[in-house]
């Protein structure tokens, strides 16, 4: 007597399903759902960061051919002086605008998020600085902050002599407070999103418990706001970095170079000193720097294991 085995029908990809330890079933979609996003990400980003790490190591004046010169930009960047306090500034404005920004879209957000009369129209007006590009506004805020014409102009007893350019504490102040004003709405609607996601029921054992407004916010809305507050840290670290088009329409990297930050320093190797080669190593190293500092964000909170907020519920 023989026995016959049957064999299991083939699965098709896109219907294959994982079961999670104790959990319900789960379908996962196949390649073929991500490749148009890879193709995209491949093309757009992945081949001119490769074309920029290849031009690092030649130099190239815009025009002719590229020339190799193996690691003399690398070396030449590395004894510029301009260059290195250029990285201490782009660091120092990153951080100076997560410390404004965090707490300030933090509030704002939980705010928006609640049911207070004539929330919605002065959210709505809050949020405009979002419908305008960074160089409109710093174009807005050049002219208000004008030395003879602006604000500062007309209230010498406030500003001094009124030229907030004038000095390096004075101009970075004021490139913090542009970015500040322009982002600060951006980083509110994350923390809004994420405050109108917290269930009810957490506040209403909360205040069962003993709680008022401020034990509600401290041991309930600040944890479940930690997944989006690391989000929003990562975002202002990225932004803070590579910000450029703020510096050059208000400071020009001025006075002298005391705002003269990695992405400006770039430009003016690139589109005034036309050493495409040097800027393009400058280029390389702020990708690195930035993403060094986004996964170290990620990794001291711990945003990597991805646990969630609600685990328990």
């Amino acid at each position: 007597m023989s026995t016959t085995t049957l064999a299991a029908p083939a699965v098709p990809e896109q219907r294959r399903a994982r079961r999670r330890p104790g959990g319900p079933t789960v379908s996962r979609p196949g390649f073929a759902w991500a490749l148009p996003a890879t193709l995209f990400f491949g093309l757009f980003a992945l081949v001119p960061l490769v074309l920029v790490v290849v031009l690092s190591f030649t130099s190239w004046a815009g025009l002719g051919s590229a020339e190799f010169v193996g690691l003399d930009n690398w070396q030449r960047l590395a004894r510029d002086p301009i260059m290195i306090n250029s990285l201490w500034l782009s660091v120092l404005l990153t951080a100076l605008g997560v410390l404004v920004q965090t707490p300030l879209s933090l509030l704002i957000g939980v705010w928006a998020a609640g049911r207070q009369r004539n929330r919605a129209v002065l959210s709505a007006i809050f949020f405009l600085p979002l419908l305008l590009s960074a160089t409109a506004v710093s174009v807005l805020w050049r002219a208000l902050l004008d030395p003879n014409f602006g604000v500062p102009g007309h209230a010498r007893w406030l500003f001094g002599d009124g030229n907030l350019f004038g000095s390096r504490t004075g101009a970075i102040a004021v490139l913090v407070f542009v970015a500040s004003w322009q982002f600060i709405p951006f980083h509110t609607l994350i923390y809004q999103g994420a405050a109108r996601a917290v269930p009810q029921v957490l506040y209403q054992a909360a205040e069962v418990d003993g709680a008022g407004r401020w034990g509600q916010f401290r041991h309930v809305t600040l944890p479940q706001l930690r997944n989006a507050m690391i989000t929003s840290v990562v975002l202002m670290v990225v932004g803070g970095l590579t910000t450029f088009d703020t510096v050059l329409i208000l400071t020009q990297g001025g006075p002298g170079t005391d705002t003269t930050i990695t992405a400006y320093y770039m430009y003016e190797q690139a589109f005034r000193g036309f050493d495409f080669g040097a800027a393009a190593a400058i280029a390389l190293l702020l990708v690195v720097v930035a993403t060094v500092i986004s996964l170290i964000v990620v990794r001291v909170s711990g945003y990597d294991k991805m646990r969630s907020t609600m685990e328990g519920l």
